[in-house]
């Protein structure tokens, strides 16, 4: 891993890494930010083996502007009013993706939103403007480890596992954004963060839900949810084969013969390539009108716990 001072140069060099499918991080107002390519599924699924992070919660993706986010998302009322009055800065809004949204399935977790902001930091916002795409960007640390706020935190959680650090100094802010669900009419705060209750009650003219709390049966947080993307054909979980009528998931190079439907997650047993296919894989399969879905056993190591972790949760909502 490079730290480099950031410059127009190394942005510039930054950029070029991420548009390659590597992994850059950035400071933002709030942390340093672990940037990878949103729309590129292999890239995303980087993100989550560099930060050990223990199940496909979805990410945050940084755009440009308002106008970036409303091409990734639909923009209630609601939505518009946080986005004029709190960006760029601190705060995520959840809002429900658009058809055509071309940002990868993992980034999102399979839900049908997406949280997306636009940061304020002078660093991330060149840096979006000359990559010209939407970046994934988690906190640059080992999952569940604390937030860095400098450069040099960001080298010790991670070593080797990202390309290049872009060193803005300590981040202003020092805590992450605030989340909002704006998919309706009231805001429903997912996470405390760097916008207040107040502030977001303020510009939203009325009353401000809290996640988890007693005014709302929302989960706490987007990553939360026991149900992600659970197909609607009943999974079969650590199968060796599949039987007539099923469709068979599979992963590896030893793939037991099978005339039905069948997706390879990655034939050469990658976890990476699994990971960047699995979401996309299971709408494919649950589209073949299968009366199951046969799932080969996953190694349960690195990306495998969540891998594993997702198709037992759903296998278990069905």
């Amino acid at each position: 891993m490079t730290i480099v001072k950031a410059t127009p140069e190394t942005i510039h060099d930054a950029a070029a890494i991420l548009r390659d499918g590597g992994l850059v991080a950035f400071p933002t107002e709030t942390v340093y930010g672990l940037g990878g390519d949103a729309t590129n599924g292999r890239a995303v699924a980087a993100i989550f083996a560099a930060k050990g992070r223990p199940s496909f919660n979805p990410l945050i993706v940084h755009v440009a502007d308002a106008g970036a986010a409303s091409r990734l998302a639909h923009l209630t009322p609601l939505a518009r009013r946080l986005a004029a009055a709190f960006w760029p800065g601190p705060l995520s809004l959840v809002l429900v993706k658009q058809p055509d949204c071309p940002i990868a399935d993992l980034a999102t977790a399979g839900l049908d939103t997406i949280a997306v902001r636009v940061p304020a930091h002078p660093i991330a916002r060149a840096l979006l403007q000359a990559a010209d795409l939407p970046i994934a960007g988690p906190s640059a640390n080992r999952s569940g480890h604390v937030s860095p706020t400098t450069a040099q935190h960001v080298d010790a959680d991670l070593g080797d596992k990202v390309a290049l650090i872009l060193d803005g100094g300590a981040t202003p802010v020092g805590l992450e954004s605030t989340v909002v669900d704006a998919t309706g009419g009231t805001p429903v705060i997912l996470r405390p963060g760097g916008v207040t209750r107040a502030d977001i009650a303020r510009v939203a003219g009325g009353r401000v839900e809290i996640a988890g709390g007693e005014e709302t049966s929302r989960p706490a947080s987007p990553g939360m949810l026991a149900r992600h993307y659970a197909p609607a054909t009943r999974i079969r979980l650590d199968a060796r084969g599949a039987v007539p009528g099923e469709a068979l998931l599979a992963f590896g190079a030893q793939v037991p013969h099978h005339a039905g439907p069948m997706v390879n997650l990655s034939p050469g047993g990658d976890l990476v390539e699994a990971a960047a296919n699995l979401f996309s894989a299971l709408r494919t399969l649950d589209a073949a009108g299968a009366t199951a879905i046969a799932v080969m056993p996953i190694p349960d190591t690195g990306l495998g716990e969540a891998i594993n972790d997702r198709l037992r949760r759903a296998a278990r909502n069905l």
